[in-house]
């Protein structure tokens, strides 16, 4: 007996896992319809944008495609993603790299003047890169809790940390930004308030 999508998009996350896991494709494809974006913004968050941010976003949901049945709690399935997915992360940032795209060195435009201010791509640009620049566990408590709303509790379960080393993490992450922020204040203040006019 086959059901049709619409059924499935109104299952529960237990429902839908209890399906994938008794082979249901369309099941398991409403999981990855509710949960890539949010598990792909993260590792792209993490990455720094690289290039294969997908791949890694994706290898998480293989793992659960291959066994649905160790998420044991199905309220507990974002979190669990979220958690393979930074793993993800973390493992290939270990892994030896050859030269990547990404390594080349930046070409200054010769039309830009250095004391024009940012605009909002610029300066959306410039944050993203510092939040790359930070240590992986930094960046990955940020991720979760500022860009994916995540709360504290849900955050630390996706790290397994404490709640406390979380916070520890999140002001770290947040001390280092305003540091390294601080010098470009300026320039982000007024290419906001240019594009905002």
């Amino acid at each position: 007996m086959t059901r049709d999508a619409s059924a499935f998009q109104q299952m529960t996350d237990a429902g839908l896992l209890e399906a994938a896991a008794g082979g249901s494709h369309a099941a398991f494809s409403e999981l990855v319809s509710r949960y890539f974006q949010p598990v792909y913004r993260l590792v792209w968050r993490m990455t720094g944008g690289a290039a294969d941010a997908e791949d890694i976003a994706q290898e998480a949901f293989v793992k659960l495609w291959k066994n649905p049945a160790q998420v044991r709690e199905a309220g507990a399935l974002k979190g669990w993603l979220m958690r393979v997915a930074s793993n993800g992360v973390i493992d290939r940032s270990r892994k030896p790299r050859s030269g990547t795209l990404e390594d080349a060195p930046e070409i200054a435009d010769p039309q830009a003047r250095p004391d024009a201010p940012l605009d909002r791509a610029q300066a959306a640009s410039l944050v993203d890169r510092r939040i790359a620049g930070l240590p992986e566990r930094q960046r990955q408590a940020l991720s979760l809790v500022y860009f994916e709303g995540l709360t504290n509790i849900e955050a630390a379960a996706a790290m397994e940390v404490s709640v406390d080393a979380l916070e520890s993490l999140l002001s770290r992450a947040r001390r280092s930004l305003k540091e390294s922020l601080s010098t470009a204040w300026r320039e982000l203040l007024g290419g906001l308030a240019e594009t905002g006019r």
